[in-house]
């Protein structure tokens, strides 16, 4: 079966793939997932709310991006940003975004949704007992919530916020759609032009899986260490 395996296709295609294609898809997730979770904990605080009306809108951005395919949402902004950008800004025609700007725009809306969640879920984890402990100490509301709340709340959400992250990373493949040269897109350019489909897929998802495996691993210890 891997009589014709080319491992020296691989051999020079590795640097391009990790220098240039890795890079970008990690920029992508670190850029787009420190975005996502300061959106997303906007977006949690909104949705603990006891105001009914940013709540719902906390609520409807959530569901909304949640409900949408994360492929079809990258090629949906790519199209709209520019009408989007026009609008905003005024200008007469559609404002020319790019696809790499459009794609850190898109995955940033998207995490915000699913981090939301995440924080949302550790904040109402705490007991409610600690807020009322600290207000009765005279503390202010978002005394509480910076000094109370939020520290216990991230201890118990950080390996899900990590876990999250990981999940972003693999999808970040999904911006071939765009034509950009990420990890997954740079590969299948290199597949197309040598004729090497299956040495290129494979390379490529084994740098997915080793990248994965060992940051599992590694969420996997910290979980256990913040457990004891």
């Amino acid at each position: 079966m891997f009589s014709t395996f080319d491992f020296g296709a691989i051999w020079h295609a590795l640097p391009y793939l990790l220098l240039d294609g890795l890079s970008f898809s990690l920029k992508l997730t670190l850029v787009a997932g420190a975005a996502g979770l300061v959106l997303g904990t906007l977006i949690a605080l909104m949705r603990v709310s006891s105001n009914s009306v940013i709540n719902a809108i906390g609520t409807a951005y959530a569901n909304l991006f949640r409900a949408v395919p994360l492929v079809l949402g990258i090629f949906s902004f790519y199209v709209l940003m520019p009408y989007i950008g026009a609008w905003v800004f005024g200008a007469p025609r559609p404002v020319q975004v790019g696809a790499t700007l459009s794609a850190y725009v898109t995955f940033t809306m998207f995490e915000a949704a699913y981090f939301s969640e995440i924080v949302r879920a550790g904040l109402q984890s705490v007991a409610p007992g600690q807020a009322a402990a600290a207000r009765a100490l005279g503390m202010g509301r978002s005394g509480v919530m910076c000094y109370v709340v939020l520290p216990q709340a991230l201890r118990k959400m950080l390996p899900v916020l990590l876990t999250q992250l990981i999940v972003l990373f693999q999808d970040t493949s999904l911006v071939y759609v765009l034509s950009l040269s990420d990890m997954f897109g740079l590969a299948s350019k290199f597949a197309q032009r040598d004729n090497r489909l299956v040495e290129m897929y494979v390379l490529v998802a084994v740098v997915y899986f080793v990248i994965s495996f060992v940051a599992s691993s590694g969420v996997r210890a910290l979980q256990r260490k913040l457990n004891h």
